[in-house]
């Protein structure tokens, strides 16, 4: 199981130093992956129709997932780079393809895609993307996303893209996975017919049923469970007794990745508690603290 760290991405703030020193030393510390989350704009919550259902506002800063991976591909060696999530149907899909190609090529082939539709629907109006259209779109670029990165010129006609013999170099040196985020069952569904893994954003211990009805799927699609990853994460904020608790559970239910959320943004929204990080150097200590525990 690998162990992983989410990039405090609404907290770390703007200084390219800490953002680089957070990311070796995760590097350093042993940490598998970093995984960071998407959003290109934040909206005000009050008086939507549907009502916004995520946690994040607009006083909520994000740095954009691909030119942040452009950057910390430079200053890293070896971790993984992944996304969790890109909410793809709100962004033009070869545009996507070239950008994770370029990263995966950049960083040594350290690029894991994690994609979903996500739950702002005033981010894709502003856009220029359809939101009722999001899970088709969605169900479409997955396999469109595929065919790009081979390297060949293709041709693809869908109800959402067409491509007339054009291809995308440089490609990718291997295959980039695609894992989805989901908690919906339709989304459970598409992750399991079409993605390399899921990605389950809180404790084992919550979604352990979850993942049970996920797995039951990958067999529902005549998949292999062996070839199909799942990611759960721990809280900082949880008891530190909690901590090595959530990851045997995991490890024993088959889960291959953990990530570490240390980041008090969205934490009462999320059932969590706050703990209080002052600057930088906090997040850093937490991934030491969380890594010294855990091993």
């Amino acid at each position: 199981m690998k162990i992983g760290a989410i990039f405090p991405t609404t907290e770390i703030g703007n200084d390219p130093a800490a953002i680089r020193d957070w990311a070796q030393a995760a590097e350093s510390l042993g940490y598998e992956f970093i995984l960071t989350f998407d959003h290109v704009l934040g909206a005000e919550h009050a008086d939507r129709d549907p009502a916004f259902i995520g946690p994040y506002t607009e006083k909520d800063p994000f740095h954009e997932p691909f030119t942040l991976f452009g950057f910390l591909a430079g200053v890293t060696e070896r971790i993984e780079l992944a996304t969790g999530v890109i909410i793809l149907p709100q962004r033009q899909t070869a545009l996507v393809a070239k950008q994770a190609a370029e990263i995966d090529v950049l960083s040594g082939g350290r690029l894991r895609l994690g994609v979903g539709t996500g739950w702002n629907h005033a981010e894709y109006t502003a856009l220029g993307a359809p939101w009722s259209e999001r899970g088709s779109v969605l169900d479409e670029q997955i396999p469109l996303l595929r065919r790009l990165w081979s390297g060949e010129v293709i041709e693809f006609e869908g109800e959402h893209h067409r491509i007339e013999r054009a291809g995308i170099l440089p490609a990718p040196a291997h295959p980039i996975e695609i894992w989805l985020g989901a908690i919906a069952p339709v989304a459970v569904r598409r992750a399991a017919r079409l993605g390399d893994g899921i990605i389950l954003a809180t404790q084992p211990s919550s979604i352990q049923g979850l993942w049970e009805k996920t797995l039951e799927e990958v067999d529902r699609a005549g998949r292999s469970r062996a070839d199909f990853g799942g990611e759960a994460s721990v809280d900082f904020s949880l008891d530190r007794d909690r901590w090595g608790k959530e990851a045997e559970l995991w490890r024993s239910l088959g889960g291959t990745h953990l990530s570490l959320r240390a980041m008090d943004t969205a934490a009462e929204a999320m059932g969590l508690k706050h703990v209080g990080y002052k600057g930088p150097q906090d997040y850093i200590d937490a991934l030491r603290v969380f890594k010294q525990e855990i091993g």
